[in-house]
């Protein structure tokens, strides 16, 4: 499916909603919350605390999309107010680590005490219905947001993001089917070069998705492993993800796409139906298979 032109009413919409919420929650304050501190050094706080035995920087970097020289300045900040400590990973020197003190833990606990009761004060301003509306509309926005920063990316069927991808995806099937071992999964080579393609999803620098296509005959295509980790499901990226392999097979003169499912995903199912593909007899005998699909491409198939 072509993607449509972000509007400028759009964009200009999106901004306006930026800067009112950046004014309210005081994110322009230098003493944000009234902890003497910018709202930069407090979520840095809470990311640290976020993971249990410490964060490497390079993860923060990643996860916040933060130039490493601001990140090291703000964390040398919070080491020298007491906040964190910062050390050498035990087994990688390149890597410094991260975590919280005593103290540091006292501090986000009044953070979070703070900004509950601001956040408390906001929503008095509303009725019950009021709250639960604005709860729905910004859950829709956070998970069209995560949406839209996800990157599809095209790597080598043997690239270690993409075979690690399809460990997870045997793991998952194998706790639904009982087994399902590697010689199920494709050959890296059947998914690369001229005759085939894959796809692996990626947010905050983390492999959350993949989907591969591989040739079946002139003109005919099939794919195989279309997979999101369960942590992403629900936000849209299997479409996105299809749509990546339907340019994919244009691009290679296929015409024609097919694919086998299992009985028990009816989420799939659903959702290759919702995209054009319609059942058919089955083309292939595969033991986890119960229904095989078609859909045959428009030229003008792009990738979402």
């Amino acid at each position: 499916m072509q993607a449509e032109q972000v509007q400028a009413e759009q964009v200009a919409a999106f901004r306006r909603f930026n800067r009112y919420i950046t004014r309210r929650i005081g994110a322009l304050d230098d003493h944000y919350l009234g902890q003497g501190r910018p709202l930069g050094e407090a979520r840095l706080l809470f990311e640290v605390a976020d993971a249990e035995t410490g964060v490497s920087l390079r993860t923060l970097r990643t996860r916040l999309g933060l130039d490493a020289g601001y990140l090291s300045r703000m964390a040398k900040a919070l080491e020298a107010q007491g906040m964190v400590r910062i050390s050498v990973h035990p087994d990688d020197n390149r890597l410094r680590m991260v975590e919280l003190t005593p103290a540091g833990h006292v501090e986000l606990e009044e953070q979070n005490r703070r900004a509950d009761v601001r956040t408390a004060d906001l929503l008095t301003g509303l009725g019950a219905q009021q709250r639960a509306e604005l709860t729905e509309a910004m859950a829709t926005a956070r998970r069209l947001l995560r949406l839209a920063a996800i990157t599809v990316e095209q790597v080598d069927g043997a690239a270690p993001d993409a075979r690690a991808c399809l460990e997870a995806y045997a793991a998952d099937l194998t706790a639904r089917f009982g087994s399902f071992t590697a010689s199920d999964l494709v050959g890296p080579a059947e998914v690369s070069g001229a005759t085939g393609a894959f796809f692996v999803a990626y947010e905050e620098g983390r492999a959350v998705g993949c989907g591969g296509l591989r040739t079946l005959e002139p003109g005919v295509g099939e794919l195989k492993h279309v997979w999101v980790h369960p942590d992403a499901r629900r936000l849209g990226l299997a479409r996105r993800i299809l749509g990546h392999l339907e340019r994919a097979a244009a691009e290679r003169g296929l015409y024609l796409l097919r694919l086998d499912t299992n009985a028990s995903l009816t989420e799939a199912r659903a959702m290759y139906r919702a995209c054009g593909y319609r059942e058919i007899p089955a083309y292939v005998d595969h033991v986890y298979a119960d229904h095989w699909f078609e859909k045959r491409l428009s030229t003008s198939t792009t990738a979402d």
